[in-house]
């Protein structure tokens, strides 16, 4: 086992430059996943917001009283002049987002079943103006049946029934298990982080053990040497795994260390077996890489672009509903994007059932199909780099 051997005393070598990744992980892991998490359990629970809204009534009837009581249980009222350039103003600087005007006549016309439409002025694309639109509606559509169906009915009367049908509400409790809510979310923020570390510490273990063997000298020197190519490179693939596979068991040993105290479910198994599909891509990336190179000074150097570049683009540093579609179309071309699209489908997993496991597994696949190319490449080069 003297292949074997070197290997580790040669990885054991570079053994501090590693742990600077693990520690860099810890510590920027450990802060933004905390107050991340902390904040989207904290946003998990729902509660509607009202909305500022002006209201010009030009009539004062008891059917517009009714719509401005109705309206007050969604909105904030503000008063503003009634004047082109203060109502502009409002809008731009967000003092309101819904003005509305009430035409005279708007009771009359309503008494008569006429249709009218009433004029409002609101922010585009403001979530919040729907409720009051929905609302507005559902009050002038129900005071025109009532005036179809009942004769001669008189707005006091119209308004109370009106009172009492819109009264009626369903309640909704919305039910979180904030335990699980924040493991899931706390496990998906490690393990997307992990990308970073592994792939840092596998291209810079991985490249400085390939630029060694690499050596021309070493390498005539173990083809005189009586050990055959085929248990020699038995040797070296032993090393590789266990490298990696080590370097997988201690990262993700750092993960379950920080999400312990909130148990391990199924989501973890996945994410576990998800960063170890990663980690062996990560290794080929590393293997690609030692081929390439023919200094110990650029493999820093090309770790740090590679493993930053991927992780800004990919939803590593940066979260993926933040990025441009461009970026993300480049970043589907890098398996960093496909680990970190699993890790989000799998936190967010509650049944597992084959059709919610499939986004899963289709990641995984490109993860491994990338991992086969880049080895595949990292042995075309190396073959080429020894005809040379």
């Amino acid at each position: 086992m003297q292949v074997f051997k070197l290997c580790l005393k040669i990885l054991k070598k570079n053994i501090l430059t590693l742990l600077i990744y693990v520690i860099v992980f810890l510590g920027v892991a450990a802060i933004m996943a905390s107050s991340s998490a902390s904040e989207q359990v904290k946003d998990a629970s729902f509660k509607q917001s009202k909305a500022n809204i002006a209201l010009l009534c030009e009539e004062n009837t008891p059917l517009t009283a009714g719509l401005k009581q109705e309206l007050a249980k969604i909105a904030h009222f503000v008063e503003l002049s009634d004047k082109t350039e203060a109502l502009q103003d409002a809008l731009y600087f967000r003092t309101v987002s819904y003005i509305l005007r009430i035409p005279k006549g708007f009771s009359e016309k309503i008494m008569n079943g006429e249709q009218i439409q009433l004029q409002k002025t609101v922010i585009p694309n403001s979530f919040s103006n729907a409720y009051i639109d929905l609302t507005i509606d559902q009050y002038l559509n129900s005071a025109r049946l009532y005036v179809e169906q009942i004769e001669d009915i008189s707005q006091e009367s119209l308004v109370q029934y009106l009172k009492q049908d819109l009264a009626a509400n369903t309640a909704i409790e919305l039910k979180i298990n904030e335990k699980q809510a924040a493991h899931q979310s706390i496990s998906n923020y490690f393990f997307n982080y992990l990308a970073f570390s592994i792939l840092s510490i596998l291209i810079l273990g991985l490249s400085t053990l390939m630029l060694v063997f690499n050596n021309q000298d070493l390498q005539r020197r173990n083809a005189c040497a009586p050990l055959s190519t085929t248990n020699f490179n038995r040797q070296f693939v032993l090393a590789v795994l266990v490298f990696t596979v080590l370097s997988w068991l201690i990262m993700a040993v750092l993960c379950l260390s920080f999400t312990l105290k909130y148990g391990i479910n199924i989501n973890t198994l996945y994410l576990l077996l998800n960063s170890l599909v990663f980690a062996t891509c990560a290794a080929s990336i590393g293997y690609l890489i030692g081929n390439l190179v023919k200094s110990p000074n650029a493999i820093p150097a090309i770790s740090n672009v590679i493993t930053l570049g991927l992780s800004f683009i990919s939803g590593v540093f940066v979260p993926i509903e933040l990025l441009g579609s461009t970026v993300l179309k480049c970043a589907s071309f890098t398996p960093t994007y496909w680990f970190v699209i699993a890790n989000n489908h799998i936190a967010s997993l509650t049944n597992f059932n084959y059709t919610n496991l499939q986004p899963v597994l289709a990641s995984m696949l490109i993860q491994i199909g990338f991992a086969i190319a880049f080895f595949a490449a990292a042995l075309v080069l190396g073959k080429h780099r020894r005809l040379q």
